[in-house]
């Protein structure tokens, strides 16, 4: 099991997302369904992937109906095979639909990132960790960085304050690596130091500064061995740069320590949910949040 996702940190994101998709009223179901209709819906994977995001789609249905009843049949890190169920949750009719598209909308896209998260993961077979980066979008970086744990990846930097990482620009705006590093630390922060390199004369720059992490950007995989060889275990080293799986696996057996995919969040193909509901009768009482059909 996964600690899952503080309700704090995505509830307002699931409203603004119902927002966008509802705004002013679902027009088709005002006019087809019963508003005291209810009605039990399965949430149903249509190809195969690791699940991720089951409380947010959950928070979609919640704040459409509030004393919607969930049967859960998966949980978030499980494999799913085509046509298995996840969710059950029975509610108004109106509402479930309402919210249908807003959750369907956050699984898939969680489910993708925790999915291809997997993949990179079952690939290099423990020996690298699999890295997201902060190429993410805009205001869902803490789902899509939750779907990279899900899926058995670790989160680099969740901000700007969250680590040190001395870039090219920064490397540029100081004149040198070793004047980059020394501010760093001359800044008093207790961190470890990560150091983006561009070649092998900035690898041995680094390596002088005692950066405790270098990152290699871009670099060819002979290169990369090179550098590897010049640290020589005095720093950890990190390849970042266009890594599909074939050149994940093929870095992992080099022995670099950290194997960065910006495709994990700004690329992961989406899983397929579709959301199959039957009808459960109509309200014909309704007190202390339960009800009764018929």
């Amino acid at each position: 099991m996964f600690e899952p996702l503080d309700l704090a940190l995505y509830c307002e994101t699931v409203s603004r997302a119902l927002a966008e998709d509802v705004n002013r009223g679902d027009l088709t179901s005002d006019a087809v369904v019963p508003s005291e209709q209810l009605a039990i819906g399965d949430v149903v994977i249509k190809s195969s992937g690791v699940l991720a995001g089951l409380d947010v789609a959950l928070e979609a249905f919640r704040q459409r109906d509030p004393h919607v009843e969930v049967v859960r049949r998966r949980h978030d890190g499980e494999a799913c095979d085509v046509g298995d169920t996840v969710v059950s949750v029975t509610g108004f009719a109106s509402a479930l639909l309402a919210a249908e598209r807003t959750a369907l909308n956050f699984l898939q896209r969680m489910s993708g990132t925790s999915t291809l998260t997997r993949r990179f993961v079952d690939a290099v077979a423990g020996q690298s960790a699999v890295l997201d980066t902060r190429k993410t979008t805009p205001t869902l970086r803490i789902l899509e960085k939750y779907s990279v744990r899900i899926g058995g990846g670790v989160n680099h930097r969740l901000g700007l304050d969250d680590g040190i990482l001395v870039k090219d620009n920064h490397i540029r705006l100081a004149g040198s690596i070793a004047t980059a590093v020394g501010r760093v630390r001359g800044a008093g922060y207790d961190r470890s130091i990560e150091v983006e390199v561009q070649d092998l004369d900035e690898v041995k720059a680094a390596v002088e500064a005692e950066a405790d992490v270098i990152l290699l950007d871009n670099l060819s995989t002979d290169t990369v061995r090179d550098a590897v060889r010049i640290v020589g275990g005095r720093s950890k080293v990190e390849v970042s740069g266009g890594v599909t799986l074939d050149r994940a696996i093929e870095l992992s057996r080099i022995g670099v320590d950290f194997i960065s995919v910006g495709a994990l969040t700004h690329s992961a193909p989406a899983v397929d949910f579709s959301f199959q509901m039957r009808p459960f009768g109509k309200i014909v009482a309704f007190s202390n949040g339960s009800r009764e059909s018929g």
